[in-house]
């Protein structure tokens, strides 16, 4: 028994020592040995808008960023876990910590070319809490092979693509009488009322969809940099509370809220009043444009720590 332990041990030593021998070192850092599995813990700080149906630019309102208003661009940040396979996929989850808003006041000095979006006078601000389940793919690494087999040298950049799901919250809000209040229950469109069968009450956390693109540089072996652009298709048209191309019935909200409750309904459906104050309350007048669903998009530059290459013992 003693004999056949001895020769467990050596054959198994041996059997490490060949592994190891022809395992590759790792491209920048000869005290290593690459790994096909290696992690990576990361933090961002970076920059979050939006696009909705509120503020915008000049005009009546384009698509996607011909809309933007980079004025409303404010402060996010994320935490991330990932693992990635022989530099050319990597698996991530992600979580992103933002603020977005808009307003219609913006449009004040083009107010004559926006057909009444300044006049509307709307505004929203919410915070976003968003999860990612993504998965970057490395063009160059698949392209190209950087392993003992030929003399290339490996990318100091490596550009990537990244794609997944996510599931994110928001609570959209507008100021009034200097106090901020929740505009979802206050159901501003007439949503779940008998009158508007076609109006649901829209959920504050729902799914989205990542897409991205961004470039990652190796500092050393165990720090990295990025810089990237991800933008999150919604599948709701309320990330601003505004929706629905028509104005609900204010006569209506009586029937379903009392009190504040109601109050606050009235005077935030439309808010056409404050700009004019003579103004028609008229419920054939355009709130909002439900055929394009609302987004929002982060562009940050994170730093990252990796780990799970085995150093080199001798």
């Amino acid at each position: 028994m003693k004999k056949i332990t001895v020769i467990f041990s050596v054959v198994l030593m041996l059997a490490v020592s060949v592994e190891k021998a022809s395992a590759q070192y790792y491209f920048y850092d000869n005290k290593y040995y690459d790994s096909p599995l290696t992690f990576e813990i990361g933090g961002s700080i970076g920059a979050m808008n939006c696009l909705t149906d509120l503020g915008g630019n000049k005009g009546v309102g384009k698509k996607f960023v011909k809309d933007l208003n980079l004025g409303k661009t404010s402060v996010a940040g994320s935490i991330s876990l990932s693992a990635m396979y022989n530099y050319m996929f990597a698996v991530r989850l992600e979580a992103t910590f933002g603020k977005v808003s808009a307003e219609d006041k913006v449009l004040k000095k083009v107010a004559p070319s926006t057909a009444g979006r300044y006049e509307r006078n709307l505004s929203f601000k919410s915070k976003i809490t968003d999860f990612m389940l993504g998965l970057e793919i490395h063009p160059l690494y698949i392209i190209n092979r950087y392993d003992d087999d030929n003399d290339k040298e490996p990318p100091l950049f490596s550009p990537y693509l990244l794609a997944g799901v996510g599931f994110f919250s928001f609570k959209p809000q507008a100021k009034l009488a200097g106090k901020w209040v929740d505009l979802q229950p206050l159901s501003t469109e007439g949503q779940g009322f008998a009158e508007y069968p076609d109006r649901k009450p829209y959920k504050l956390n729902q799914i989205n969809i990542p897409i991205g693109l961004g470039v990652k540089y190796d500092v050393g072996r165990s720090l990295s940099l990025r810089a990237e652009f991800v933008y999150r298709k919604l599948n709701t048209d309320y990330l601003d509370d505004v929706s629905s191309q028509y104005y609900a019935d204010p006569t209506l909200y009586a029937n379903y809220f009392t009190g504040a409750k109601l109050t606050n309904a009235l005077l935030l459906n439309n808010r056409q009043y404050e700009l004019d104050p003579g103004h028609s309350y008229n419920t054939q007048d355009e709130r909002g444009n439900p055929k394009n669903k609302d987004a929002f998009f982060t562009f940050n530059l994170k730093v990252g720590y990796t780990f799970g290459r085995p150093k080199i013992t001798r």
